[in-house]
């Protein structure tokens, strides 16, 4: 499933390839047919993202509605420049501008919002990182009462919107947070650089499409190579200490993480 980053990085790419352009839209699978009707001829004005959910607004339709996305673990968009083809397989939605052709298929949720919804869509998520109006205190309200796990709460979009179980098991590592440490025992000044860190290598991720956890500089500059480069997520041994990466199960993720630099975990 794609992390915040990505729908990020997807609603600026969006904006550039349709931004302004009057749109045919269709739903060669016919899951989405009513909505591709209203949306029809619509001017595309812009995409934007709130944790892993992304939105698309428009300009002329005869009622305000945002289309709501979620891509979920199957879905994906392909996008087209010069020769279209036929549509095959389960597009949900193809998007056609004077740019570009953009075809959305397999995504959990895609869906017509009034403005309502859409606040109220953003009041049940947690804060983002990729928001410069977000407040990590909304965030930090929730973990430091908790019991669940720090690792559980990460992954809760409820208490904090975009994070995925990559940058989890990375955030946890760089912040040296044992496995199974509870919320209501992580102090304040680690929630705090927790934050930072996450905003830092987030926006990291938008800028190189990548997930860059090692060999970013406190500036946020790094070294983007031709593969992801993790401390702890799927690697074998610690890059500091050597031991072996050991996994366990949090909130029904598989969490990597070192035993000698962040504690053994349970058991």
């Amino acid at each position: 499933m794609p992390e915040g980053h990505t729908l990020h990085r997807m609603a600026l790419d969006h904006s550039k390839w349709l931004g302004g352009d009057t749109l045919r839209v269709s739903s060669p699978q016919g899951r989405f047919s009513e909505g591709a009707e209203f949306l029809d001829g619509a001017e595309f004005v812009r995409a934007s993202a709130v944790g892993k959910h992304l939105l698309w607004h428009f300009r002329g339709l005869e009622r305000p509605r945002v289309v709501h996305i979620h891509l979920g673990l199957f879905g994906r968009f392909r996008r087209y420049v010069r020769k279209v083809p036929e549509p095959r397989g389960a597009i949900r939605v193809r998007l056609q501008g004077n740019r570009c052709t953009l075809d959305l298929s397999g995504p959990t949720v895609c869906e017509l919002l009034t403005h309502p919804q859409v606040g109220a869509l953003r009041q049940r998520l947690g804060p983002d990182p990729l928001d410069p109006k977000a407040d990590p205190e909304r965030a930090w309200a929730k973990i430091k009462r908790s019991r669940r796990s720090v690792g559980a709460l990460l992954l809760d979009q409820s208490v904090l919107a975009g994070v995925g179980n990559v940058y989890r098991a990375e955030l946890l590592f760089l912040h040296r947070i044992p496995p199974d440490l509870s919320g209501r025992e992580l102090p304040k000044p680690t929630f705090d650089a927790l934050w930072l860190d996450t905003v830092r290598l987030l926006q990291v991720g938008v800028f190189t499409n990548k997930i860059i956890t090692r060999g970013v500089d406190e500036e946020g500059g790094h070294k983007s190579g031709r593969r992801e480069r993790l401390w702890v997520y799927k690697e074998r041994r610690c890059h500091l200490c050597a031991a072996e990466i050991r996994k366990m199960q949090t909130a029904s993720r598989t969490l990597y993480f070192c035993p000698v630099c962040q504690g053994h975990g349970p058991g």
